[in-house]
């Protein structure tokens, strides 16, 4: 079986309108937290910039939560700015949720394919793995990886994941041979 990796190049972009300038797009540039202690409360958000107009706004991460509550070495992540947690803070499902925006993935990924792939035995079942959560339709996916043309991979691809439906699950494909072509 090959093994296919979908890796992220970059964080995403956010699509969020911006209260200036109306535009719905917007990044975490560097990546930075910025924590807010009340009492024994902290607030803590995620930083965001408009990329048209460089407004930058807030995105809740936690809100009036006990210091208590927080694992020691997240707060100090929170502080130091750490890329993995901003990276995991954005990519949490349940903050775009809370702060209504959703992850444009446009150019901010590629895959990985090994590159002899042409020298397996007819059929070739092929793995593929994604690193993030990134939502690709396994159609436009298997195109890039293979060179074809969608119309192609309708025909010549055996998956158990609907191809023209957007997934950011593992899964694995069979490749047939083209007709004419004898498997095996």
């Amino acid at each position: 079986m090959l093994p296919w990796i979908v890796r992220r190049t970059r964080l995403p972009l956010l699509s969020l309108r911006c209260v200036d300038c109306l535009s719905e797009s917007a990044t975490t540039g560097e990546g930075r937290f910025r924590v807010n202690a009340n009492g024994n409360l902290l607030d803590v958000w995620l930083l965001v910039r408009c990329v048209s107009c460089g407004r930058t706004n807030k995105l809740t991460v936690h809100e009036r939560a006990p210091v208590r509550s927080f694992d020691p070495a997240e707060l100090d992540g929170y502080h130091a700015n750490d890329p993995e947690l901003v990276a995991s803070t954005l990519l949490d499902p349940l903050l775009a949720r809370r702060n209504r925006f959703t992850l444009d993935w446009t150019a901010a990924w590629r895959l990985a394919t090994p590159s002899a792939w042409r020298d397996e035995a007819w059929p070739v079942r092929v793995e593929v793995v994604f690193d993030d959560p990134v939502p690709v339709r396994p159609e436009r996916l298997i195109a890039q990886g293979l060179g074809l043309s969608r119309n192609e991979v309708l025909r010549r691809i055996k998956c158990d994941t609907p191809l023209r439906r957007r997934t950011n699950a593992s899964f694995t494909f069979t490749v047939l041979p083209r007709s004419g072509r004898s498997c095996g």
